[in-house]
């Protein structure tokens, strides 16, 4: 079923599955709760548009997004190189232009499906030996936080058409809107990496949770 398909009611269910209606009732409830189908009242039950989603106000390392929900995370390492900092490179990290910096690219996959393209720069000074990580075996971002505790971050979101690159590495077509998140990170001492991370609009959404307490 796809996204906005009506699910068959509790009777129905209890009728084609030969159980009770209790039993249809309780797997229902359990796939609302999960997020799976969404119960509009006076309508019925619909199959949600159950895309995965990611936090806008906290950073975490995306193979425990993918594996928090209970799917298979893999990665492909499409480059990872030293650079000299181009003007706007060096901008981004807070270095001098032509010095020295750290680049790479990955494709992160929830189940074996493109979900992330990261980019990112990465300053030296603050992660030596980034350069050199195995990131088949460890995330980019999970690498940075442990030898460079991150402390704050800003960031971007836009949505966007994809390149050409963008499209080949995501598996979309070159029609297909991307979300793009640009993220900088610090660490107590500075800057320690740029990232653009594009997503397929289709595969993929941005939330968060605001929770205001009066300071009276």
């Amino acid at each position: 079923m796809r996204p906005g398909d009506k699910v068959p009611s509790e009777n129905q269910l209890a009728e084609q599955f030969s159980v009770s209606r209790m039993t249809a009732r309780r797997a229902l409830t359990d796939l609302v709760n999960e997020g799976i189908l969404l119960r509009s009242q006076g309508l019925g039950t619909f199959v949600s548009d159950h895309r995965p989603m990611s936090s806008m106000l906290e950073i975490t390392s995306i193979d425990d997004e993918i594996m928090k929900r209970g799917h298979q995370y893999s990665n492909r390492v499409l480059t990872q190189k030293q650079l000299l900092a181009s003007a706007p490179q060096a901008r981004m990290l807070g270095v001098e232009v032509n010095e020295l910096i750290y680049s790479t690219k990955i494709v992160h996959l929830e189940n074996n499906v493109p979900i992330q393209l990261e980019n990112r720069l990465v300053n030296p000074s603050y992660a030596p030996q980034y350069i050199d990580q195995d990131f088949s075996s460890i995330t980019a971002n999970r690498y940075l936080n442990k030898v460079a505790p991150l402390t704050e971050a800003d960031h971007v979101v836009e949505a966007i058409v994809p390149t050409q690159e963008i499209s080949d590495a995501l598996e979309v077509t070159l029609q297909q809107p991307c979300l793009l998140v640009s993220r900088r990170t610090f660490s107590a001492k500075g800057i320690v990496s740029f990232a653009n991370l594009y997503h397929p609009g289709n595969r993929y959404r941005l939330g968060g949770h605001l929770d205001f307490h009066s300071s009276n």
